[in-house]
């Protein structure tokens, strides 16, 4: 039984990971610390009311606040960080970046000062300090080159890539410097469950669902590397057991698609399900569906983001071969569970969507 804190645990991945980590070890104790900002919701976490579950603690804070994070580590008896908390959407850190400066790169380092201090300074010699990030470090590839390795050299091409760089080689110099046992993950795209619908998937989804334009930037030949969410807790679970201290792991879906291929792929599944239940046509009557038409009449080209990457792959063989990773859904699963998902919860999006999709 151990006591571990989920930074950013309200978030889309965070949230997962706490279902994740509470169905294989129940009993272990998860204290999730969230600011709440737009992409946290509190709701999405399990028994709101903390009393009915003494194995799970939600604390509404921010990372930046140093004291805080050593009374939760000390009161708790915090022995692991799973630090997932930061601002990760590309558009808005074009529009603000200083955000993300503040969380990404301050935040972080504000954790890893309070851990030093708690974990270091009074002598805690078991610890791990677990830092997630993302592929957009590593820049883009060209339509034949290798997927990136951990030895690819950084070359982030966004404020929120260039944020999400600079907290990696804090955490790294944590290491090196101090000897705070840590690691680091880096993944690919993440698609599942209760993620915010300012996402590709999750937008494609419920803007069919509301009849509303689906935007592809550019010429939608951007190619991403798709990871099912709890594929990607997996990896980082595999990565706190048996992960060597000081290492970076990339985690990936072994799944590269075009956003068009995603977008059309959606509209193909969600069509379908108009097809088959007949009560779709009463739920969402703004869809296309109502008149006959196909979701695809909704695929709209905008202008393209600035800085674009052009196409992001992972070569997961160092967790593979070292740890023992696979990835258990195909796109073709992972999709059609993620759709499922938001059907059933057509509340929970609704919610948020009317609340914070606007910037």
């Amino acid at each position: 039984m151990q006591s571990i804190l989920v930074t950013g645990g309200a978030g889309f991945i965070g949230t997962n990971f706490v279902y994740y980590w509470l169905d294989k070890y129940p009993r272990d104790h998860v204290i999730v610390l969230d600011a709440l900002t737009y992409a946290g919701n509190r709701e999405s976490l399990p028994n709101h009311q903390s009393d009915k579950n003494p194995q799970f603690k939600f604390v509404h804070g921010n990372i930046l606040d140093q004291e805080l994070v050593e009374t939760l580590l000390t009161k708790h008896n915090i022995s692991t960080i799973v630090h997932f908390a930061a601002e990760s959407h590309v558009d808005r850190s074009i529009h603000g970046p200083d955000e993300f400066i503040n969380t990404n790169i301050v935040g972080t380092h504000s954790l890893l000062k309070a851990a030093k201090t708690i974990w270091l300074d009074k002598n805690q010699p078991e610890h791990r300090f677990h830092h997630i990030s993302t592929d957009e470090v590593y820049g883009t590839l060209k339509p034949n080159d290798p997927p990136f390795s951990e030895s690819t050299p950084y070359a982030p091409n966004s404020p929120y890539a260039a944020s999400k760089a600079s907290s990696d080689h804090l955490v790294r110099a944590y290491h090196k410097t101090y000897g705070l046992q840590t690691t680091i993950s880096n993944c690919s795209n993440n698609y599942g469950p209760f993620q915010f619908p300012e996402k590709l998937i999750p937008l494609t989804i419920t803007n069919i669902l509301d009849g509303k334009p689906l935007p592809i930037y550019g010429d939608g030949k951007q190619i991403r590397d798709w990871l099912y969410v709890d594929d990607h807790n997996k990896g980082v679970d595999l990565i706190l057991q048996k992960g060597k201290i000081g290492q970076t792991y990339n985690i990936g879906g072994n799944n590269e698609k075009t956003n068009m291929d995603i977008v059309k792929t959606i509209c193909k599944l969600i069509d379908k399900e108009f097809a088959k239940n007949k009560s779709m046509i009463k739920r969402f009557p703004k869809a296309p569906q109502l008149t006959g038409k196909t979701a695809d009449i909704l695929i709209t080209h905008v202008t393209d983001r600035a800085g674009h990457d052009r196409r992001y792959a992972i070569n997961a063989e160092k967790i593979s071969s070292e740890l023992g990773y696979t990835s258990e859904e195909s796109f073709e699963t992972g999709i059609k569970k993620t759709i499922n998902w938001f059907l059933k919860n057509e509340t929970w999006w609704r919610k948020i969507s009317s609340k914070h999709l606007s910037f």
